[in-house]
């Protein structure tokens, strides 16, 4: 069950870095470019493009693994519009791979461009103590660090962290 059959304005989600490439064997992915009007973490403002598809998106402020969201479609010609004009640099590309295990559904977000190399793995939940069942290819938790945010690899992508 995803957080938005429980309370569809509200995000329960923690994030993990993945420790092998196991995962791929039970994935497909869809090509997913994003980018944002607002990169602040008190209010993050994301439009994204996935398939044919166009979506804002509009966050609040993350307490704990849990924030207020808000999403919506708009017209696939607005969203490129947005994202080639408006959006911050440099725009985040990746592919997500949804990968069911056990009762819970997992999106690994494998990136791109700037931020290649970067693999991170996300569940979302409907509770912050909800009890669930790592597969092994989950690494350490990066919930509380907001460098794994994609808002934030905006600001610092993840090949700057090298240097």
């Amino acid at each position: 069950m995803s957080t938005a059959d429980v309370n569809k304005n509200e995000e329960i989600e923690k994030k993990f870095l993945v420790t092998s490439s196991a995962w791929k064997r039970h994935a497909a992915g869809q090509l997913y470019r994003q980018g944002y009007l607002s990169i602040d973490p008190k209010r993050t403002v994301r439009i994204r493009v996935v398939g044919e598809q166009g979506i804002l998106t509009i966050k609040g402020e993350r307490v704990g693994a849990t924030a207020p969201e808000f999403e919506y479609p708009i017209p696939i010609a607005d969203a490129m519009k947005l994202l080639d004009t408006v959006c911050l640099r440099p725009l985040i590309e990746k592919t997500r791979y949804t990968i069911d295990h056990k009762a819970h559904r997992w999106e690994v977000d494998e990136f791109h461009g700037d931020n290649e190399g970067l693999v991170v793995a996300e569940i979302e939940l409907t509770a912050e103590n909800e009890r669930f069942e790592r597969p092994e290819w989950i690494g350490t938790e990066v919930t509380s660090d907001f460098r794994y945010t994609n808002a934030q690899l905006v600001e610092r992508p993840y090949i700057k962290w090298k240097a």
